[in-house]
């Protein structure tokens, strides 16, 4: 067994828990406070897309590139659908008195705003001949105000980083239109919440950019259900965080040809070892990645040699 080197300093632990999101995004939401939000286990990058209508599995292609216009638009109304929904149900479960003064009426017009951004996505979708994505099942585990504008400063910021992510991948513009009509309300939403949780409502001179597997890597926690099982398509990718000393999704279910690329969010190092010595990360310090292209189908257990407890599967089918 490998001999695990000594933990950096304790100052790190936020950038850990932020490591899903680009550097530059790191003071706006603490990646702890998503987790602990989130339902238990969180899901896999893909989880956000597995659920009915056309999802991510079908709006990207193989190379992982949006396949078309459509295509962004859905994964638009995927996360609007989640946004809505978290106000909508968490707003149901508090009152006006849980927050400070003029706060419950704020969170009442973004759930609005929120509402309005489905509706015209839906709309756009089927003008231009597609299938809109349907909403899905979620738990997003905000028992306390506190927690629901953590996890919603969270959500807001994320958006506002996936709209600025797929926008260049737009042709159409009456698409292009209504997402950058949106993502420009949304940026409003991400301030007021920063304010909110104690943060800089304006904390960078540029944002960001977040691609999708980033984005629903820190969504898909909160999909519940059947809908929250991870499927890649051949030749895609799909990621598997170390945090938390666990691997999650703890069973990763993927099709032949898919890559999957670990990345260590702790600040200890870890490794990724097959059981049948099919893959072998070697030892992955904060932020290194492995990756491992699956030709074969088959179940693959595997464990980290420093924390034999931490053990995991990859399905093959």
């Amino acid at each position: 067994m490998r001999q695990m080197p000594e933990p950096t300093d304790s100052a790190s632990l936020d950038r850990r828990l932020l490591a899903a999101v680009a550097d530059e995004r790191a003071r706006l939401a603490s990646r702890r406070a998503v987790l602990r939000g989130g339902a238990g286990a969180a899901a896999a990058a893909l989880a956000l897309a597995a659920g009915p209508g056309l999802g991510l599995r079908a709006a990207l292609a193989q190379n992982g590139d949006f396949a078309d216009d459509l295509a962004v638009a859905n994964y638009a109304l995927t996360l609007e659908h989640l946004e809505f929904a978290f106000y909508r149900d968490g707003l149901d479960r508090f009152a006006e008195e849980d927050f400070d003064d003029g706060v419950y009426a704020a969170l009442t017009e973004i759930r609005d705003h929120e509402q309005a951004h489905v509706e015209a996505l839906v709309a756009t979708i089927a003008d231009a001949g597609g299938e809109p994505v349907e909403e899905q099942t979620y738990d997003f585990g905000a028992d306390d105000p506190a927690a629901f504008l953590e996890v919603a400063q969270a959500l807001e910021n994320t958006g506002v980083a996936a709209y600025a992510g797929a926008a260049p991948a737009i042709a159409d513009p009456a698409i292009l239109a209504a997402a950058l009509a949106i993502h420009s309300v949304e940026a409003r939403h991400a301030a007021f919440l920063n304010l909110q949780n104690e943060t800089s409502a304006f904390p960078e001179a540029f944002d960001a950019p977040l691609t999708p597997d980033k984005v629903l890597a820190i969504a898909g926690p909160f999909v519940a259900g059947t809908a929250a099982t991870p499927v890649a398509t051949p030749g895609a990718s799909a990621a598997v965080e170390i945090t938390g000393f666990a691997f999650r999704p703890k069973r990763l279910e993927v099709a032949v040809g898919t890559t999957v690329t670990w990345t260590n969010l702790e600040v200890v190092p870890h490794t990724a070892i097959a059981d049948d010595g099919t893959f072998d990360s070697g030892s992955l310090s904060a932020d290194d990645t492995f990756s491992h292209t699956f030709a074969e189908a088959g179940t693959y257990p595997y464990f980290c040699d420093y924390h034999t407890n931490m053990r995991a599967e990859i399905v093959v089918a």
